[in-house]
């Protein structure tokens, strides 16, 4: 039996085979009926010692991650330890279907956890359909022990992508602005950690303020603003080495950095005799082009997937709304129209949809088709800004600042708006960057 997931304005469903009862997955109203999925404890062929943990020990996190990711896509509803068995090795391939089938499991993830002779891990990951008690897909890693987790967020994206048709997206990093201190003293350092908040460290001390930490699409290097010297200026930072260097050495403010889906170019905002215009330029450097002309402010350009067009926010017509020109400057045309204004675009890397921060009795973030049509509100806090898309499109991440207490932290939404979650971090967040895939 062949499971697949599609989605269709608020409703999930999950189809069997014609032989088969249908399974369905539905969102009603608001109501999520999540797909039942047993994952129980990873086992060893033989314990290893592992500067990990050894290798029973790790069987059991590995479990835990894919549980954690699966659940925390809203998708799933995986079931409690209480409800599952111990899986010997030998049964990592042949399953036993009357016990999973009687526990009420649809779908069923094993595998197994073992170190090579060379020091690595190997991590085996099986996705079995429960009611048609046949294997749906495999596949293992080989990694180092420290990289248990990415072969946990391996395994978790081979299943969601197998069960819901979509591309994977928790083997990912996120970069943000790490927030602590008083309301009108807040210390602000760039941080990076995984999708799941694991992983967690601080990139920059906090001695200047930072803001919109923007990855490479090589996820070697960020490009961000800092206020070092009390100037605001664009900078790239090197994860590897830490080192960092200007981008752009001239005496005016310099702000809203992205790098082009390609990797050469940053486009950023330059304020230069009181207007403020969208610039690119190489990574390289080398002196600026300027993108935009208009008077007014000219600000936070986000490149379509395919390096093609940029999104950005102007004030131009009176207000803050969204526009889209094309890479060179060429053919600028507002696409919002709704009620309120709007900022913070973000081109989704399916290339279909721009996210938004809408602002009107409150901050939201929405979504919108390219052209400006099907406008969706998302969420409905006090303060929702700065939306940062998944890297197969489904999700999105942003910051919610609480009324009167200026305390910010990171939180995800699905497209359908259903699924909204807090990320853990250790201290507030703020301006969340979603990177893509790792390698």
């Amino acid at each position: 039996m062949r499971l697949r997931l599609t989605l269709s304005c608020l409703c999930l469903a999950l189809f069997a085979a014609p032989a088969a009862a249908q399974l369905e997955v539905d969102i009603t109203g608001g109501i999520a009926q999540p797909m039942p999925i047993a994952i129980p404890g990873m086992p060893t062929p033989s314990v290893a010692s592992t500067p990990a943990g050894d290798t029973a020990d790790l069987g059991q996190r590995v479990a835990e991650v894919i549980t954690n990711d699966l659940k925390n896509s809203g998708l799933f509803r995986p079931l409690p330890k209480s409800a599952l068995q111990t899986v010997t090795h030998p049964q990592v391939t042949a399953p036993d279907y009357t016990f999973w089938t009687q526990s009420g499991a649809q779908a069923l993830v094993q595998g197994y956890v073992q170190r090579n002779d060379d020091g690595t891990l190997t991590i085996g990951c099986y996705l079995y359909d429960v009611l048609a008690k046949g294997e749906l897909t495999r596949s293992g890693w080989a990694l180092q022990a420290r990289d248990w987790r990415r072969g946990a967020h391996k395994c978790a994206d081979l299943i969601y992508s197998r069960l819901t048709g979509e591309g994977p997206y928790f083997d990912s990093r996120v970069v943000y602005v790490s927030e602590t201190g008083p309301k009108t003293k807040r210390i602000k350092r760039l941080a990076i950690m995984d999708q799941d908040g694991a992983n967690h460290r601080f990139l920059t001390n906090g001695q200047t303020i930072v803001l919109t930490p923007r990855f490479a699409p090589n996820q070697q290097t960020i490009t961000y603003m800092s206020y070092a010297g009390n100037r605001a200026r664009v900078y790239v930072y090197d994860i590897g080495s830490g080192s960092q260097r200007l981008v752009v050495d001239q005496p005016n403010m310099t702000f809203s950095p992205r790098f082009s889906p390609d990797g050469r170019y940053i486009v950023f905002s330059m304020a230069v005799g009181g207007n403020t215009d969208i610039y690119r330029v190489a990574v390289s450097g080398g002196a600026p082009q300027r993108l935009t002309t208009s008077p007014g402010i000219d600000t936070g350009a986000s490149y379509s997937p395919d390096g093609s067009r940029i999104v950005f926010e102007s004030d131009r017509s009176g207000t803050q709304q969204l526009y889209v020109m094309n890479a060179d400057g060429s053919g600028q045309n507002r696409i919002s129209f709704g009620s309120g204004r709007y900022g913070s675009a973000a081109w989704s890397p399916r290339g279909d949809l721009i996210a938004f921060t809408r602002i009107g009795g409150g901050f939201a973030v929405g979504t919108m088709n390219i052209d400006g049509s099907g406008e969706k509100i998302l969420t409905n806090g006090w303060q929702d800004e700065g939306p940062s898309w998944s890297p197969n499109g489904r999700v999105i991440m942003f910051f919610r600042t609480g009324q009167g207490s200026g305390k910010a932290d990171l939180w995800s939404v699905d497209l359908t708006g259903v699924n909204e979650r807090p990320v853990p971090t250790p201290l507030d967040g703020s301006d969340p960057a979603w990177g893509p895939l790792l390698p």
